[in-house]
């Protein structure tokens, strides 16, 4: 039987796929990937919680999307401010929470004007994008003591998945192209990133050796890498109930 947070990857795997196959620029995906992640945390919190998505760039920071336009404004002050818990998580690698902005922090201008714009407690998630960027999965909630360690781990587990479609989605984004051949060539990739996440997930390995096994079955089964990776998602998506250890192939 399968683990929380491995139901939970596997689910955020379905989501996001279904979000990128289904929209028609990156900006709308993003958009959505903000909505799913403010859902993800809402049914962990039993409130109403925004998230927006802050990329950071040669040395500028970016809101890329946000749940609702009260997140992107919130994700804006930290970002006029120059200082907050997006940027520490940043320098860290480690979530960041902000258990109540009217309280002692280290960021008393932030938190002072981020409580009175209505965020009474702050997450900020890192998302792993590579050498060149940096970005932060942010959540805001209208009560203080919002973030418990449970949430923040159901935060973590969300961060690491919708890492993985933010790199795909930042090839186009920083090109500032999205043609049809560009979008064909984002859900191919899309396809052997998120195969690739489900045969991690399933026998506990690297991504190195899952891509390696792609590669093995590819040349085994005389089968393009982006068909074979489509097979496993439409199995993990089908009525089969217990883990495939793909590795047995």
């Amino acid at each position: 039987m399968l683990d929380v947070d491995t139901e939970e990857q596997n689910e955020n795997f379905q989501r996001l796929h279904q979000l990128i196959a289904g929209t028609d620029d990156v900006k709308s995906f993003l958009d959505g990937m903000t909505r799913c992640a403010a859902a993800t945390l809402s049914r962990a919190t039993q409130i109403r919680i925004e998230s927006a998505v802050t990329l950071w760039r040669r040395k500028r920071a970016v809101t890329l999307a946000g749940s609702s336009d009260e997140a992107i404004l919130w994700d804006g002050i930290e970002q006029g401010l120059g200082d907050g818990p997006a940027l520490e998580t940043l320098q860290t690698g480690q979530p960041v929470v902000v258990a109540d902005t009217s309280a002692d922090n280290p960021w008393p201008k932030y938190t002072n004007t981020i409580a009175e714009a209505g965020a009474r407690s702050v997450l900020a998630a890192p998302l792993e994008l590579g050498h060149d960027a940096s970005a932060a999965l942010n959540f805001f909630a209208p009560e203080a003591g919002a973030f418990t360690k449970e949430v923040v781990n159901e935060a973590m587990v969300f961060a690491d998945t919708a890492g993985q479609a933010l790199r795909l989605a930042l090839r186009i984004a920083t090109a500032d192209l999205l043609t049809e051949d560009l979008k064909a060539a984002m859900a191919r990739r899309t396809v052997i990133d998120l195969s690739t996440g489900i045969i991690m997930a399933e026998n506990n390995c690297t991504q190195e050796e899952a891509f390696a096994f792609l590669h093995q079955a590819s040349q085994n089964r005389n089968q393009k890498l982006h068909d074979v990776a489509g097979s496993i998602i439409a199995e993990r998506n089908g009525t089969t109930t217990a883990p495939v250890n793909h590795f047995e192939e």
